[in-house]
């Protein structure tokens, strides 16, 4: 867990989202939390051993990178004691009740609420994303690709959402949830199409 031990070094995190679009499925929600003692974003001195930037070197948007890349990240970062990270799932069901606009930023402020010991720990978003006050949040446009808190974000949500579709696919093997991770492609539409909407689709996204 995070240390709540007063102290002159502070937090910072950086937030992701995995499966806005799709037909079928959650959105995933990741955040990723280490300790930053100079008021930068990079954290240096607070990364124990490991510094910053070496860490982080070359890590990417998790739609740049292959699948294998992303397990490869997933594994280094989630085995890292320095660096806490969490997610939230919203599920298909909570989706079609309050829009994906709004599931998003619940399954945002569940990770920030895990993540952070007080109202005045700072966030970085990707753009589109937000928190409800008092929290401190930047939402940057494209920042899995800028920010490599939110790049790292944005890999634990990938890998987490992905496997959930695979394990959907075990139960739903018809809709090939394991080639299109539940993602509006021409084999998914015509799936539906020939057997219907399963369980876990969406019901408030149009299919044509």
């Amino acid at each position: 867990m995070v240390s709540r031990k007063k102290s002159r070094q502070w937090y910072v995190i950086g937030i992701d989202e995995a499966g806005r679009g799709p037909l079928a499925g959650p959105v995933v929600v990741a955040g990723i939390c280490v300790q930053n003692a100079g008021g930068a974003v990079s954290a240096h001195r607070a990364f124990s051993a490991l510094e910053f930037d070496s860490f982080f070197n070359g890590i990417r948007d998790s739609k740049k990178i292959s699948e294998k890349k992303r397990e490869e990240w997933y594994r280094k970062i989630t085995k890292n004691p320095a660096i806490q990270w969490a997610v939230a799932v919203v599920d298909h069901d909570v989706i079609d009740r309050i829009n994906i606009l709004q599931a998003t930023n619940r399954g945002v402020h569940d990770v920030y609420k895990k993540l952070s010991f007080s109202a005045s720990v700072p966030a970085l978003l990707d753009g589109g994303l937000s928190l409800p006050k008092p929290a401190p949040f930047q939402a940057i446009i494209k920042g899995d690709e800028k920010i490599p808190l939110i790049s790292a974000a944005s890999i634990i949500a990938k890998v987490t959402r992905d496997r959930i579709m695979r394990k959907l696919h075990k139960k739903y093997p018809r809709y090939r949830f394991d080639l299109h991770k539940g993602y509006g492609t021409k084999l998914h539409r015509k799936l539906i199409k020939r057997f219907g909407r399963s369980q876990v689709h969406r019901r408030s996204f149009q299919i044509s």
